[in-house]
């Protein structure tokens, strides 16, 4: 049984959001900007349309508390059926694999009821957690992208991973027999 589940947002979760986001400044600020303020977390809910781009925070099982967040970015249908990972997780539950937990989840959601084929994380080269985290779940290296992404102000390099719906799918299935 997982420790997690996963959930849309919603306004009545922005105080919970910008304490975790504020708590875990020093975690996260290297790699990501998440929103720490009203106006952030309005700008990001209404971001959320459910076709381009969609969200889902980790919550704990037993508490309810947020731990983290899985967006599935720039979704594009038709012949690619694919879309960008952006992930984090709370300082408070960092190292503990609610992460693995959460977006093993969204990984099954996106390639299940969502339909698409190909999810791709972009991860700075020095984030070694979150490449170990990929590299966990099945994702593999499909290259480097110089100065891809724009982070705190500063064009930073990216190491492009992905994962297809039958690596999933061929994943679960060993799972299915080391455990039966």
């Amino acid at each position: 049984m997982t420790r997690t589940s996963i959930r849309g947002p919603r306004g009545e979760d922005e105080a919970e959001f910008i304490a975790l986001a504020t708590e875990s400044v020093g975690l996260l600020r290297p790699w990501i900007e998440p929103p720490m303020d009203r106006e952030g977390f309005a700008r990001y809910l209404n971001a959320l349309d459910g076709e381009r781009k969609v969200g889902f925070l980790i919550c704990l099982r037993e508490t309810g508390r947020i731990a983290g967040l899985v967006n599935l970015n720039e979704i594009t249908r038709g012949a690619l059926q694919s879309a960008y990972l952006g992930y984090w997780i709370g300082a408070p539950y960092a190292g503990q694999g609610y992460m693995s937990d959460g977006l093993s989840q969204v990984i099954d959601a996106a390639f299940g009821e969502l339909g698409l084929h190909r999810l791709e994380a972009n991860i700075q080269p020095a984030n070694s957690r979150s490449i170990g985290l990929v590299k966990r779940l099945g994702f593999v290296r499909e290259g480097f992208s110089r100065r891809y992404l724009r982070v705190s102000g500063d064009w930073r390099d990216h190491e492009r991973w992905a994962i297809l719906a039958e690596d999933w799918a061929e994943r679960d299935r060993k799972d299915e027999v080391r455990e039966g």
